[in-house]
């Protein structure tokens, strides 16, 4: 006889955070999670720390919340308690008004762990795969007094292996949410082997490390849709696309050197994403270039877009220094598109040998890597290497995921 699955209850905070703006890969998950779990017939429940507080939702209050995230459904007015969030645009406030008015339950922070008790069965699951609320207060809430267990989700550990490249107080920061997941989780879900590897060997400090559970995410692949795209994109002749946040880790600035040194026979070269933190002088050189450049840069743009773009690339550009998955280049090799990227373990594992790995500060190396895309041969041999290759499903994911929580 099968065994029910227990109540669960996931942690929404990121995705009402950052309401109103374009989702990360991280806040994709979260709402995959909510999908999915909603699919499902087992009693669920979200938990979203909001300006007032902590706002409780059932599985009638999540129905709406999820039509709302999903672009199907608009936020409603903003009610008057919304001041608290003033800060964090109109966007958040009509959300946590929204919030305020399908909660199943709301209360002050140093009241988490009774309106839990309250409200949902010992034994509940609590799901954290957004990275937000790992503190001591929510997993005593979740353990002590509602009796539940804590499956987290960690998607990497660069802040630890890679500091230099981090935003002032970032690494302490989240070295005290690895510490919290260390102590208090019962399940990390790991989106790579190699993430997996890295958080054994960071978590290790703190005592045994719970169990860590890999699992691949999945892609879903939105219809290409060129409309979307400002004029003059995509380019009328072959194009290669740098896609992420420009931010040092991603090493934007290798390519501006490969393109700088090629000079005005270099081709087009977009640069997809919004501007992150701590690169100042790619933002620079960004702004310094000159009208009728071959490299562009171009950001804000919807996911039909930006899969237009990425299909019609000759090849995606990924000379990342670290990364935790590294979805980008995933879906490339599903849409069929050319990858030419670093040569970082957790590539190789997702990818195989589809991609063109390139050593990440070879510009040399690079500059002829891209090249050889522009030739005939080379290009179809780049594009055969991708047929067949399926990326990871959501299915698979949970199929793996959900009988342990």
């Amino acid at each position: 006889m099968t065994r029910p699955a227990p109540a669960r209850l996931l942690d929404l905070t990121r995705l009402i955070r950052r309401a109103g703006r374009r989702p990360t890969g991280i806040d994709r998950v979260e709402l995959a999670y909510l999908t999915r779990l909603l699919a499902g017939d087992a009693p669920l429940f979200g938990l979203v720390r909001s300006s007032l507080g902590f706002v409780l939702l059932d599985r009638d209050g999540l129905g709406p919340v999820a039509e709302r995230l999903r672009g199907a459904a608009e936020w409603g007015a903003a009610d008057l308690l919304s001041w608290s969030a003033r800060k964090s645009g109109q966007a958040v406030q009509r959300a946590e008004s929204d919030l305020r008015r399908l909660a199943r339950a709301r209360c002050l922070p140093n009241r988490l762990g009774a309106m839990l008790a309250r409200h949902l069965p010992r034994g509940t699951v609590y799901l954290n795969v957004g990275h937000t609320n790992l503190n001591e207060r929510v997993m005593w809430a979740v353990r002590r007094d509602m009796g539940g267990r804590v499956v987290v989700m960690v998607h990497d550990m660069i802040p630890l292996d890679f500091p230099d490249l981090q935003r002032p107080g970032t690494v302490q920061t989240f070295r005290n949410r690895m510490r919290v997941v260390a102590l208090h989780a019962d399940v990390i879900l790991c989106n790579s082997r190699h993430t997996a590897a890295r958080a054994r060997h960071h978590l290790a400090q703190w005592g045994p490390v719970p169990t860590c559970v890999t699992a691949p995410l999945g892609v879903g692949l939105p219809a290409g849709d060129a409309r979307g795209l400002p004029p003059g994109l995509p380019p009328d002749v072959p194009y290669f696309l740098a896609l992420g946040t420009i931010e040092p880790r991603k090493n934007h600035a290798l390519l501006l050197d490969v393109w700088e040194d090629w000079g005005p026979d270099a081709p087009p070269l977009v640069i997809c994403g919004s501007r992150g933190w701590l690169n100042e002088d790619v933002f620079r050189r960004l702004d310094a270039l000159p009208p009728g450049s071959p490299v562009r840069e171009v950001a804000g743009l919807d996911d039909a877009a930006v899969a237009a773009l990425l299909a019609g690339a000759a090849a995606l550009l990924m000379p990342s220094k670290a990364e935790g998955f590294g979805l980008p280049p995933v879906e490339a090799a599903a849409l069929g598109t050319p990858v030419i990227c670093s040569d970082l373990p957790v590539f190789r594992e997702i990818l195989g040998n589809i991609p063109v790995y390139v050593e990440e500060s070879d510009r040399y190396l690079w500059k002829k890597a891209i090249e050889s895309l522009l030739k005939g041969q080379e290009a179809e041999q780049a594009r055969i290497r991708t047929q067949g290759y399926v990326p990871p499903r959501w299915d698979d994911h949970f199929d793996l995921v959900l009988p342990l929580c």
